[in-house]
């Protein structure tokens, strides 16, 4: 099953762009809720490049890695990529009131799917509020 989120960034293309493929403010925003954090986070921007990021809970007590390999890669508008067995897609859509980030991911099995969708919505919602306060 595919999930799909969305939010308005209020911010210029090149900033949304370039907010989320760099590693530093990949690790500034990629977390769902504030006990959690990204401690590392790697990008080779590029089809049949790999990223990863690091994800632990603040208070050591678990973490794991996402990670993946991109698949299609149209700068400022759209990042395709694989993780394990899954794939996923962002668009990067310049309106008038900002830009619209839409992600679609292939839901996985072990969690409901509407924990999925909260968890992958509040990771994309820390990620506009970054974005913004940038500016």
């Amino acid at each position: 099953m595919k999930v799909t989120i969305e939010t308005t960034v209020k911010a210029p293309i090149n900033k949304v762009w370039s907010a989320w493929t760099s590693p530093e403010d990949i690790k500034q925003w990629n977390a769902a809720s504030d006990d959690w954090h990204t401690t590392q986070s790697s990008v080779d921007l590029r089809e049949g490049g790999a990223f990863s990021s690091r994800m632990e809970a603040k208070d050591g007590s678990f973490g794991f890695d996402f990670a993946g390999i991109y698949t299609k890669v149209v700068t400022n508008e759209l990042l395709e990529f694989t993780f394990g067995d899954r794939a996923a897609k962002v668009e990067f859509l310049n309106g008038e009131n900002g830009v619209l980030v839409r992600e679609t991911f292939d839901a996985e099995t072990e969690h409901p799917i509407e924990m999925q969708r909260q968890g992958w919505q509040s990771i994309l919602n820390n990620f506009a509020k970054h974005v913004e306060a940038k500016l």
